[in-house]
């Protein structure tokens, strides 16, 4: 593994010399963050605010399990000899219930939050690269590069921004009706 991340910059950089080799003397080259261009999206954000809005129910539920846990376990432990063995067999068997129906609902919600997550980011990220295409084309240039794979870049090849506003453009956010 460590192998392979430290050939990837190698890589890149022999590829980039070899386009450079190739292509004209002209060639108008730029770089965009892709993963920052998804992510500081409009739709991106109000997609995050309703994710957490959706499943904020069920997280809800999560930390009160997790409250009536830790009670009964401070029950237990300051009970000092007050109660009796079943008392205790009870508390015990109740919090290893709660401990158990915890750990299945938190399972449930993180599967179900990245499953959301995933394929909101899907979608975002192919409708980025279309849209990073376009300005491409729309500015002449011939070879875009994401910046996780580049060394170095002076800052005014970066389209991020560019890319952003033409996202957001393209795919504007409507708001949500007010709730009554």
């Amino acid at each position: 593994m460590l192998l392979r991340m430290g050939l990837r910059p190698l890589m890149v950089c022999a590829t980039l010399f070899a386009i450079s080799q190739v292509l004209p003397a002209q060639t108008k080259v730029a770089v965009v963050n892709l993963q920052r261009a998804v992510f500081d999206s409009a739709e991106i954000k109000k997609a995050d605010a309703q994710m957490q809005a959706t499943f904020k129910p069920r997280q809800d539920e999560i930390d009160r399990l997790d409250k009536e846990i830790a009670d009964l376990a401070k029950q237990l432990q300051g009970s000092n000899g007050k109660l009796s063995d079943q008392q205790v067999a009870d508390m015990t068997a109740l919090g290893q219930n709660k401990q158990r129906t915890l750990k299945y609902k938190t399972d449930d919600l993180n599967a179900d939050s990245q499953a959301y997550r995933n394929e909101v980011l899907q979608k975002s990220s192919q409708k980025m690269t279309e849209i990073i295409k376009k300005l491409a084309e729309e500015k002449g240039l011939d070879l875009i590069v994401d910046t996780s794979t580049t060394l170095y870049f002076k800052p005014v090849l970066d389209l991020t921004n560019d890319a952003i506003a033409a996202y957001d453009k393209a795919y504007p956010v409507t708001a949500a009706p007010a709730a009554k």
